[in-house]
């Protein structure tokens, strides 16, 4: 089976009570990460998670089947996770079919997050045509589609948004859907709509609960988090306090910003950074005045990391808005812990 990014959404659930194999692939590499989280969320009994990198499999494709096939220490479910660069995993799937359609037994679900991949790579090719795995290509974001998106979400949240507030928030998130349904979630909130009752939503209502951007004091803690200059975290977090940030709109700065490295990742596949040009960098949202910043961020959040990043920046937005009491202490300690990582790669 095969489905692009538009498809997914509306077919996720059928594929994922149906699939066992999972390959996302395609350009938008955040797009293609966030949807396999959604999907893993989505399997009627996910259990454990079990990572497996790319280059193992490559190393030892066999090491795929046997892993699927064994039961956790104390017999619960599992899940198989890899992020793999490429068709690193195409040896390591084959064998997994293969012995399958043999009769050597159920295997667990086998999510695959593959950069630098398309849907013609010879991993998609294995898998397409199969009733039993699913190839998920997804291509760049537009801002169109991103505000029709941002539309919908209203729509389900209880929130009218008129083309011009919808593209607002789309061009607020840097097209990152996950971070415009936050956006779309809090206005639902403040202006107290549903889907029995919705609300109008007007830029003012944007403008006192929207996110403020990174020119409105955010920029000197975005960069002192994701490059991991600790002690300047700290004078950062302190500042924050002083003139009274809101935790979950510094949060979404950060956000912002793994979102926008997701995609220039995706843009580099096997590149340099330095290998970009100017139109390039201004299709990619990166400015003069931050390039040199992002340019070092570029080469520290890449791969594995950048995904992890990006999982623990949606777990701390998640407890900022259950324990909005201790927002600022949970903030605070989250950016020091995500500073401490980014820092040990340092020199």
């Amino acid at each position: 089976m095969k489905l692009t990014g538009k498809d997914f959404a509306a077919k996720a659930r059928d594929v994922a009570a149906s699939c066992g194999v999972f390959f996302f692939c395609g350009q938008d590499e955040a797009g293609a990460s966030q949807a396999a989280n959604d999907m893993a969320a989505m399997l009627p009994d996910p259990g454990e998670r079990v990572e497996i990198p790319g280059a193992e499999l490559r190393a030892d494709p066999a090491k795929l089947g046997d892993e699927a096939r064994s039961s956790s220490l104390f017999g619960d479910t599992r899940h198989i996770w890899c992020r793999v660069a490429g068709d690193e995993a195409h040896e390591a799937i084959k064998i997994l079919l293969e012995t399958g359609d043999m009769g050597a037994g159920e295997a667990c679900p086998v999510i695959v997050v593959a950069t630098s991949a398309t849907d013609k790579s010879r991993t998609a090719k294995l898998l397409e045509k199969r009733k039993d795995a699913v190839v998920a290509m997804f291509y760049p974001p537009d801002l169109r589609s991103v505000t029709q998106s941002v539309r919908a979400m209203g729509d389900a949240a209880g929130v009218r948004l008129d083309g011009a507030v919808a593209e607002r928030i789309a061009r607020a998130a840097n097209l990152d859907v996950r971070l415009a349904q936050s956006e779309v979630t809090k206005l639902a909130t403040y202006l107290d709509g549903s889907p029995q009752s919705p609300r109008p939503a007007e830029m003012e209502h944007l403008d006192a609960v929207g996110a403020a951007s990174e020119e409105d004091g955010f920029a000197g803690l975005v960069n002192a988090v994701l490059a991991g200059q600790g002690p300047k975290v700290a004078q950062e977090i302190a500042r924050m306090k002083q003139i009274g940030l809101n935790p979950v709109g510094t949060l979404l700065a950060i956000e912002r910003r793994a979102a926008q490295l997701a995609r220039i990742s995706a843009a580099l596949g096997n590149r340099r950074y330095q290998d970009l040009d100017k139109g390039e960098k201004a299709r990619l949202g990166i400015f003069w005045k931050e390039e040199r910043d992002i340019a070092e961020q570029v080469q520290r959040w890449r791969g594995p990391k950048l995904d992890r990043l990006t999982l623990r920046l949606t777990e701390l937005h998640r407890e900022l808005l259950t324990n909005s009491q201790a927002s600022e202490l949970l903030l605070a300690q989250g950016l020091t812990g995500i500073a401490r990582v980014a820092g040990a790669g340092r020199r």
